[in-house]
Parts: C-alpha cells; sequence; structure tokens
C-alpha cells in the first residue's frame, strides 16, 4: 500500500485531504494528516471577534470531524521532514514513510521575533489578533477602552490575510462611532508599505477611505522594537509611535517543523513551482496555501484556487503524466470596511484589483473595489460555504483562473 501524506489539518491540509479520499482507492493508498491538535479554526472569524460580533464557540470545530472518513488523523507535533528517507518524524510516535507529501503547514506569528514586543505589555496594551488567545484577550480589552491612541501596525510581510489588518482598523472605526467614542480614539495605521496595500489601485482605494474616515496612515514604517516603559514602538530609521493600545501583526514565518528540515527557505516557507505546485526540490513533495513562498496572498481563497490546480497534478503524477502548469496566482478577498459593509478585490500574478463584477459579469451580485451591503453579507455568508464546501473539498463555481470578464481598467 502506498502512503500519501499531508502535513497540516488546516484549510488547505483538509481540502485536499478529502478531495484525494474521494479520487484515490483504499486498497492503494493510505491518506494521513497530521497536526499538532484537534482544533480546527475559522480563521477569517478572529477578525470579529474581537469586536464582539463573534464568540469562540462561533468559530472551533474538531478538526477530525472535517476529514473523510477513509483519511486517518494523526494529533501529533510533527518534528522534521526527510524529503530524501520519504519520512517524516515526529516529536512522539514513529516516523511516517510517504510515497507522496503535501505540505500544508500553513505560516505561524513569531512575535518574539521583534524585541519588546512580548514584554510586560503584551496581552495588557498590546495584542495580536491572529492568534485564538490573542484576538480573545483583545476583546475584552476593546470593551474597556475609552479612548486614545490606537495604532495598527504590520511589522513585516508576508502575513496570512493581508487584507485583515485593514480590516481590523476599518471596524474598529465603526467599533468606536457606534459607541459615540471615536472622537475620542485617535486610530492610526502604521505599515512597513509605501502605502495601504500591496497593489497600486487597490492602495489608492483604501487609503481614500482611510483619509475620509479620519484615520492616519504612517508609511515605510519598519519596526525594529517596542520599549515597554515608554509604550512606544521604534522603526530602524530611528522614527518613534508611541500608543495607549497597539495591534500588532507580528512576524509571520512558516512551520518550525519546514523551517528545521532541508525542504523550507530562511522563513520556513517551501520553494514552490509558481503555476504547478510541486517542490523545486523533490519532485514527490508538492505544496498547498500559506506553507508555499509564491508571490501571492496568503489566504483561504488562494488556497482553494490552488487546491482546484493540485488535485489536478497529484493524479496526473500518479498516473506518470505530465503536470499542468495552470495556478496563476488567483486571489480574491472579501474587505470589511464596517458599518455592515465590504468590497471585494479579485487579483492574480500578473493582474492587480480592477473595479467590476463578481462573479457574474454585468450582473455580480459583488462589487469589485466599491463598497456595498451585498459584500458584506458575502463575507458573512462564507462561513457556511467554508464549512461546508471549501474544508470539504467540494466543488464552489469559481475557476482556478482569473477571468477578466465583468472587470474594467
Amino acid at each position: 500500500m502506498k502512503n500519501l501524506v499531508i502535513l497540516g489539518g488546516g484549510t488547505a491540509g483538509t481540502m485536499m485531504a478529502n478531495k484525494m479520499a474521494r479520487a484515490l482507492p483504499d486498497k492503494e493508498w493510505r491518506i494521513t494528516v497530521v497536526d499538532k491538535d484537534d482544533v480546527h479554526v475559522y480563521q477569517p472569524g478572529l477578525l470579529f471577534l474581537p469586536f464582539g460580533d463573534y464568540q469562540e464557540h462561533d468559530i472551533l470545530k474538531p478538526r477530525g470531524a472535517q476529514l473523510d472518513s477513509a483519511v486517518r488523523y494523526i494529533v501529533a507535533e510533527i518534528d522534521r521532514v526527510d524529503p530524501v528517507a520519504h519520512k517524516v518524524a515526529l516529536k512522539e510516535g514513529e516516523p511516517l514513510p510517504f510515497d507522496l507529501l503535501v505540505v500544508a503547514t500553513g505560516t505561524d506569528i513569531y512575535p518574539d521575533e521583534t524585541p519588546g514586543l512580548m514584554g510586560p505589555r503584551w496581552q495588557k496594551d498590546v495584542f495580536d489578533f491572529y492568534t485564538l488567545q490573542g484576538a480573545s484577550a483583545l476583546q475584552k480589552r476593546l470593551a474597556s477602552f475609552d479612548g486614545g491612541k490606537l495604532v495598527v501596525n504590520l511589522v513585516d510581510m508576508p502575513i496570512k490575510c493581508p487584507v485583515a489588518p485593514l480590516e481590523f482598523t476599518f471596524l474598529a472605526d465603526a467599533f468606536f462611532e457606534e459607541r459615540n467614542l471615536r472622537h475620542k480614539v485617535d486610530l492610526v495605521y502604521v505599515t512597513p508599505l509605501d502605502g495601504a496595500f500591496t497593489k497600486p489601485k487597490a492602495s489608492k482605494a483604501l487609503g481614500a477611505m482611510m483619509t475620509d474616515r479620519n484615520i492616519e496612515v504612517v508609511a515605510n514604517f519598519n519596526a525594529s522594537e517596542l520599549d515597554n516603559g515608554k509604550k512606544v514602538l521604534r522603526a530602524y530609521d530611528g522614527r518613534e509611535m508611541d500608543f495607549d493600545l497597539l495591534v500588532t501583526v507580528p512576524l509571520h514565518g512558516g512551520s518550525s517543523a519546514i523551517r528545521g528540515s532541508s525542504l523550507g527557505d530562511d522563513f520556513g516557507f517551501v520553494p514552490t513551482h509558481q503555476h504547478t505546485l510541486q517542490s523545486l526540490q523533490f519532485p514527490d513533495i508538492f505544496v498547498l496555501g500559506d506553507a508555499t513562498n509564491l508571490p501571492t496572498s496568503k489566504a483561504g481563497a488562494v488556497a482553494h484556487f490552488q487546491g482546484d490546480v493540485l488535485y489536478t497534478n497529484l493524479m496526473r503524477f500518479i498516473q506518470g503524466e505530465p503536470l499542468l502548469e495552470e495556478f496563476d496566482g488567483h486571489s480574491n478577498c472579501f474587505i470589511e470596511t464596517g458599518h455592515g459593509k465590504a468590497m471585494i478585490i479579485d487579483f492574480n500574478y500578473e493582474t492587480e484589483p480592477l473595479p467590476g463584477r463578481f462573479p457574474l459579469p454585468g450582473a455580480g451580485p459583488f462589487t469589485l473595489l466599491e463598497e456595498s451591503h451585498v459584500n458584506h453579507w458575502g463575507k458573512l455568508a462564507f462561513k457556511w460555504v467554508y464549512w461546508n464546501f471549501l474544508v470539504a473539498g467540494r466543488e464552489l463555481p469559481l475557476t482556478h483562473r482569473m477571468q477578466m470578464a465583468g472587470k474594467w481598467s
């Protein structure tokens, strides 16, 4: 019997395991998924947790329960991958042999990499919202915050869901306005980028929205350390940003198991073919979702589009057929903008976000690069789609390739 091992039981790994379980004969292949715990977090929900729109129980389910019954699920920490010996070493238990490996280990935050960030003010005046613990602690802090300077800072790129810090800032603006506290809160968005976002058209639109909401944008700020005594965030160029409440998006990196293997780069991401999703070093290893080093967003939508391509290529690899170079970097993101509205951006490796209608040309129902209530309801409805279709590995009525129909420049 041959072994397909999938590292990671999050969005990407669960989706791919379920797809392959329906495709491979169980008498010939054993599919194994490994992750460190049995808690599957609906990560888009972490954005809403600090504002009380969701509670923890709204976004948590057991990982194993999301997997096809034919999939073996192992709860264990991955120690390292030996791609030459075709084995995955676990911190406890016997090594797992593989004939085919899918790396879907995602990305983790490393706040300890920024001096002072995890000092005495951590989860008192300094919070992240990219973890369940951080988002829950921030919910309590925001409920008691009655004025002062709130700074939202990205330490560096890449990060999971690059629009999430923008969304948090817009939602914070609405949160305080609805409580008649906005006039007492200075909102500052501090980024290492030269604008609000990485793509010029989207950056211009989002920057204008921040100006309209009286949110200050401080660009090209590369955070070097946090002074806990003075409550100051410092940049490498000497600039300082004082705060009363700091919401940070810490440094991101790949899994420590990948960092400790010959499989990853210096940041723990796996060098991956941009279009086939095959490892650039090892032909029987493929990579999916946030674990890749690809120049596209680390987001659930990207994992979905990649998943369609990877499924085809895994089957072709098993059958000894040439791989298809089908993944074009397609990404789309809902961006919450507050007050029950959102916008959508849709782009790929070559094409930046454009205005238009999505997914049906001319009909929508969603608008691109434009706020609407319909977009907001689409984002909320995605939670049902996520649990019932996306991680289940079922087909969605969206092509993995970006479509230009319905868009205009």
